[in-house]
């Protein structure tokens, strides 16, 4: 009942520690808390830290700012589960120094005011251990010596004397926070990826022939140079015979129709089995160890849906919904329909078992080698089970990345980020001009999002072939793909169809592409390139050169005076590296206007601008020394400057 101080507002957090907020290994937390007593009495704060499972706490001082907000940081250097909390306190040395110092400028004899503050001292020295409360417990001795006094109070007003209070407080009654806030500390690919989607069966040699994994492997030395370091490849395993759909998801299967690769389980097997046409599981695990000699992640569909055909359904159909006439119920999105597809009943009385099943496929593929699953809707399974398994396998293996692919309601992939899911497919696909892509990357970098939101930028999936690019040429693609790739420290690439530029879209008006590779086998031309080629390669490899692109929370737009061109600086904290995008929106045709020099972002505020901007797309150098400099942008030459910025 004798705590004086209230703590307040304590950011970052999540609904008062339910959620972790989240990290990687060297990326700083700052901290921040409202903090104050009553009275005028010295408050002080300290900010603790520690692994979740270690017994000791790590301290670190708090420092007071304006009104009443306190701020601490720390970095984390290990992966893994963190704890936080806040303790305040009134400080009684501290308040004794500062009143000293106030006397001593009014002209006040001190020899009382030095037996005061020895008695501090000895209440002070009682907190600590015997090696810690010497200094204290002779400092208090030298204030009481009556015959010292000049040399006492010379003492009291030197340095050495304000960082001895400042290094030992004197905690009484100490206010805490209410509860210990989590942070789960991550590795490095969680917040910078760049990735490449291929259909496996559609990288043979020859028209008419099934892709393999041994097809894959020959096209890793293209895809290395490209610059792409996670290779994604939808499901792998046998695909249903029972309802199989046709090109272009007709209900009507012929002999050759492959069928959807996310249509899975057949007599061949269920999740944990490889489609016997691409290959064996030595096959798989082999192509695992090949891209990381490439430099390169293999990530796996993981799909917790099955075809009708699926092992699970006469093994269990427990698990699944029945109809009453006794068919098995398919997936349906009204108006939409998947017959090829049964989803799972999670509301089964048998949930225990069927959680328990789900989460031994992903262990299975972890055993396997596989670090990176792209899951497939998510917020079509409950919220629950998520947050469990998700955990379960971080217990397992904390180098598991999950990304959700959940095109839905903000809130759902709000609530699917907060319970675990490592990245998220994200609403860039749908942002198409400047005030709409600075209000989403505002939210996502400036909000609450940043702390357990990481975006995942794609400009198409082999389900959505958006509208800005159905019909449209290189400028179109070339301008979605180097925004999402400098907007985004986590991009990807429904790779061929994009790098060929596939723009057909499927005549029922949806975003959809005309012949969908989900439901047949293409041919590609490997060797193949083209503008964008090109310019996926040169955007991977300036991503890889410069840490400010390797950040998507860095991200500040500063101003144009044309609405068609949107500016935007990324830099590391410490300004060493600066990268300036300017963008033009229209695809078109050429836009030129003046873009602004943020002096205080740029820490040149009082100066003159000197800033040498080097274009790493043309290699081309300017020198800047306007408050307002002129950016012209063809997109039929490259719709985006990516500037490395010089303060000279």
């Amino acid at each position: 009942m004798r705590n004086r101080v209230i703590i307040e507002n304590i950011q970052p957090q999540l609904q008062g520690g339910r959620y972790f907020i989240k990290r990687i290994i060297g990326e700083r937390i700052d901290i921040s808390a409202d903090i104050f007593g009553d009275g005028h009495d010295a408050v002080r704060a300290s900010f603790f830290y520690k692994e979740l499972d270690a017994k000791k706490w790590n301290e670190v001082f708090m420092t007071p700012e304006v009104n009443d907000r306190w701020t601490s940081s720390f970095t984390p250097q290990k992966q893994g589960y963190y704890e936080y909390k806040i303790e305040a306190w009134i400080d009684h040395l501290t308040n004794w120094h500062n009143g000293f110092l106030k006397k001593y400028d009014d002209g006040q004899h001190m020899g009382v005011e030095l037996q005061i503050g020895a008695e501090w001292l000895r209440k002070t020295a009682a907190q600590y251990a015997k090696t810690k409360a010497t200094a204290l417990t002779k400092m208090a001795a030298l204030l009481e010596d009556k015959k010292g006094y000049e040399k006492a109070v010379s003492t009291v007003l030197s340095p050495e004397f304000h960082q001895l209070v400042y290094e030992f407080p004197l905690k009484q009654f100490p206010s805490t926070s209410d509860v210990t806030y989590r942070v789960r500390v991550g590795r490095p690919k969680e917040l910078f990826s760049t990735w490449y989607e291929v259909f496996p069966r559609s990288t043979a040699q020859k028209l008419g022939v099934h892709g393999t994994f041994k097809d894959v492997e020959r096209i890793l030395p293209r895809l290395t140079e490209m610059g792409f370091d996670v290779l994604y490849l939808p499901p792998i395993h046998p695909i249903g015979m029972a309802n199989r759909k046709g090109k272009n998801n007709s209900l009507t299967a012929h002999a050759n129709d492959p069928g959807s690769p996310w249509a899975i389980g057949s007599k061949e097997g269920g999740h944990k089995a490889i489609h016997s046409e691409l290959g064996t599981l030595d096959d798989y695990k082999h192509l695992i160890k090949k891209a990381k000699e490439h430099g390169m992640e293999m990530a796996l569909d993981l799909a917790f849906q099955c075809a009708p055909d699926h092992p699970y359904i006469k093994d269990h159909p427990e698990w699944f919904t029945w109809r009453p006439d006794g068919t098995i119920a398919y997936a349906e999105n009204p108006p939409k329909k998947y017959q090829d597809i049964v989803p799972i009943n999670f509301e089964t009385e048998d949930w225990d078992n069927l959680w328990k099943e789900l989460r031994s496929v992903i262990l299975y593929w972890v055993e396997q080698g596989v670090k990176i699953f792209r899951v497939d809707n998510p917020h079509t399974k409950p919220f629950a089970f998520w947050e469990w398994v998700l955990r379960e396998v971080h217990i397992v293996d904390p180098d598991v990345i999950f990304l959700a692919e959940a095109f839905t309601r903000p809130k759902v992939m709000a609530a699917l980020a907060k319970l675990g899911f490592t990245q998220g497919y994200t609403y860039y696909i749908w942002r198409n001009n400047k005030h709409e892509m600075e209000a989403y990357l505002t939210e996502l970098t400036r909000t609450e999002w940043r702390e357990f939101f990481r975006p995942n930028f794609w400009p198409n999936t082999p389900d959505i072939l958006p509208y800005e690019l159905m019909g449209a040429g290189a400028n179109a693609f070339v301008f979605r793909l180097l925004m999402a790739g400098t907007l985004s420290s986590n991009y990807g690439l429904y790779g061929p169809s994009y790098e060929f530029m596939e723009n057909r879209g499927n005549a029922n008006g949806k975003e959809e592409y005309l012949d969908s590779e989900k439901y047949e086998i293409r041919l590609y031309d490997w060797n193949h390139r083209n503008r964008l080629t090109d310019s996926i390669t040169r955007l991977n490899h300036i991503r890889q050169q410069n840490p400010a692109l390797q950040d998507t929370y860095n991200i500040h737009f500063t101003r144009t005076d044309n609405d068609k061109l949107m500016s935007y600086i990324k830099l590391t904290e410490d300004r060493s590296n600066i990268i300036w995008c300017v963008a033009n929106f229209d695809t078109a045709y050429p836009q030129a206007g003046y873009v602004e020099v943020p002096k205080h972002l740029l820490g040149i505020e009082g100066r003159m601008v000197n800033l040498k901007v080097v274009d790493l797309l043309t290699g081309d150098t300017y020198h800047w020394f306007n408050e307002w400099n002129y950016v012209e942008l063809n997109p039929a030459k490259w719709p985006i400057h990516i500037f490395k910025v010089e303060i000279r």
